[in-house]
């Protein structure tokens, strides 16, 4: 009789540990899930924003047409993408694209100094510092989701149930670049 008791009390205790690993290892899926969707909401702003800036600088920069096109083809990549690692990956292109359009502006003077551009620079400045600081989120999501996947004992829960590590919303090369705030410079 005490020799059932304490399989059944193990057998519960298992139970218990299993259902509140499993409950926490979706809380911290959807903590991440959740963060995303802030990231995404500026990433709609962003992309709303890249049109209208590549129509205020198309008039200046007729010998740049092959950046304007990239520009514009990583936005139409970052908008179609459907899963989150997928928009992680189109996101990077579209942000290194920027950076080219970015080094591009400097040769044009009267461009930098048009209103209109000027407007837009300020505008997709601050949805990139928005950016900045959820993405800094999300990526603490991650982390937290990613260590309880690899920690044990909760590792097992998340192998049983097929949670898996997930990527970071990482900057590649352009990280060093991208952490520090835009500058805006009204020469």
């Amino acid at each position: 009789m005490t020799g059932l008791l304490i399989v059944i009390a193990v057998v519960v205790l298992v139970g218990l540990f299993l259902i509140s690993a499993y409950n926490r290892l979706v809380r911290l899926r959807n903590n991440r899930e959740n963060a995303f969707a802030d990231i995404d909401v500026q990433l709609r702003q962003r992309h709303d924003l890249i049109p209208q800036l590549v129509e205020a600088v198309k008039g200046y920069m007729k010998h740049e047409k092959e950046l304007l096109t990239e520009v514009t083809n990583a936005r139409a990549r970052a908008m179609g993408a459907g899963t989150i690692n997928e928009k992680i990956a189109a996101e990077s292109q579209l942000t290194s694209a920027l950076g080219g359009l970015k080094i591009a502006v400097e040769a044009y003077p009267d461009l930098k100094a048009s209103q209109n551009f000027l407007n837009l620079q300020e505008e997709i400045s601050d949805v990139e510092n928005k950016l900045a600081a959820v993405r800094r989120f999300f990526n603490s999501a991650t982390k937290e989701l990613n260590v309880s996947v690899e920690s044990f004992p909760s590792n097992i829960v998340a192998g049983m149930f097929g949670f898996r590590k997930e990527p970071m919303f990482d900057l590649g090369d352009r990280r060093e670049v991208m952490e520090e705030p835009p500058a805006i410079k009204f020469d």
